[in-house]
């Protein structure tokens, strides 16, 4: 019940709520040996039975508690941390890199067709063959955001253009919605979660309204 850290206000074993913030302040190793010996002090220290009394097993408890959590937890957490940048970042070929160079290309071939009539917001759904052409000769058949004439005829173009499913406003398509096209169908996947698929169409729903604004 007492000792150099245990209280009775909330720093103490005495139920379950306090018992786990006890747990959950120790797990970051705050005065957890300070407690430790609070809990182990026995009659031969000179404890008071029921008040300042613990038992020798205590330390094994606190020990294997701040190696599990301080040590075992944060280095598996530390460890998915630095999987996840060497598979996105450390590669020179990583999806970022992809990512932005596809977004650079978007840029480059949107500003030429759309920077001199709709001032870089739109573009008419009629060029979007030309556009998409043009796009194509930036990468590869496999890595293109587009489709080079090279690999493609304007039939297969036009059905993979149907098949993302571009929304147009009254004949013109909003630079958000193509680029969210674009992306979704090279980095998209297309099997997913009701979860994914509600957020998905938030999303829409969000660029639908940013065309409105504009």
């Amino acid at each position: 019940m007492y000792g150099d850290v245990i209280d009775e206000e909330y720093k103490n074993f005495a139920n379950m709520f306090n018992s786990f913030l006890m747990v959950f302040a120790l797990a970051t190793g705050e005065d957890w040996n300070k407690v430790m010996f609070d809990c182990s002090r026995s009659e031969e220290d000179g404890c008071i039975m029921n008040e300042t009394c613990g038992s020798g097993w205590s330390i094994v408890y606190f020990i294997l508690l701040v190696l599990v959590c301080s040590h075992v937890m944060l280095n598996l957490f530390i460890l998915v941390i630095i999987q996840q940048f060497e598979h996105y970042y450390l590669p020179k070929d990583n999806v970022i890199a992809h990512f932005k160079s596809d977004l650079s290309s978007f840029m480059k071939v949107w500003k030429k067709f759309t920077q001199d009539r709709y001032n870089c917001a739109k573009i008419k759904e009629s060029m979007l063959t030309n556009f998409f052409k043009e796009l194509g000769e930036f990468g590869s058949k496999e890595e293109s955001l587009g489709f080079s004439e090279e690999f493609f005829d304007t039939g297969e173009l036009k059905k993979n253009l149907l098949k993302m499913g571009i929304k147009s406003n009254q004949g013109f398509i909003y630079f958000n919605e193509l680029l969210y096209r674009c992306m979704r169908r090279k980095y998209g996947n297309m099997k997913i979660n009701k979860k994914m698929q509600v957020f998905e169409l938030k999303t829409q729903f969000k660029i639908y309204l940013m065309t409105l604004k504009q």
